[in-house]
């Protein structure tokens, strides 16, 4: 699965976990992790993002 893939993934999964009714805590982890997804996703259509190491 591709980078970018793998992140719409990830968001979708976020995105569904808010609309089922996550509580107050849970609402700001899911809410930081999709502001980082969203920031990665920015990212990688800029071109700017480093090549990861594996």
């Amino acid at each position: 699965m591709s980078t970018v893939a793998n992140l719409l993934a990830r968001k979708q999964a976020l995105m569904e976990r808010l609309e089922n009714g996550a509580g107050s805590n849970e609402r700001e982890e899911i809410e930081r992790l999709l502001a980082q997804i969203e920031t990665a996703l920015n990212l990688l259509e800029s071109g700017n993002a480093a090549p990861r190491e594996e």
